[in-house]
């Protein structure tokens, strides 16, 4: 009796493996390449700039990779930054560029004073944010 359930136990964790792996769009399906990771609810994500210093004054490109826990992924996304301190964002809007598979590049962004600034990404309905201080 006990290898009975020993032997069906190991059949529906291969079972639960094999769905989790083939299910379109699934999480576990999804790899981040290396940079800043973020988690909400319904996605992960990562993103990089380059150069991987920001410095006040200077453009920089944005690379970010976004994979969804459920689902696939959001086609509407916005990108954004702002320094909450001083309640304003930046002079320039960042253009965004699908580059297919949950991965995007985005340039224009220049941040022109020295502080605390916040990315904000906005995938369909999720909203991360992360800190950066350039000095």
């Amino acid at each position: 009796m006990e290898e009975r359930r020993d032997a069906l136990r190991q059949h529906a964790a291969a079972a639960a493996l094999i769905g989790a792996l083939a299910a379109p769009g699934a999480a576990a399906a999804c790899e981040l390449p290396p940079g800043k990771r973020l988690e909400s609810a319904q996605l992960s994500l990562s993103y990089r700039t380059t150069p991987a210093r920001i410095a006040v004054g200077e453009h920089f490109v944005l690379e970010l990779a976004v994979c969804p826990k459920q689902g696939k992924v959001a086609e509407r996304i916005r990108l954004d930054a702002h320094m909450p301190e001083h309640r304003h964002g930046m002079n320039y809007r960042p253009s965004v560029k699908a580059l297919g598979e949950g991965r995007y590049s985005s340039e224009g962004w220049l941040f022109h004073m020295a502080g605390r600034w916040e990315f904000v990404f906005e995938i369909g309905g999720e909203r991360l944010a992360d800190s950066v201080r350039v000095e």
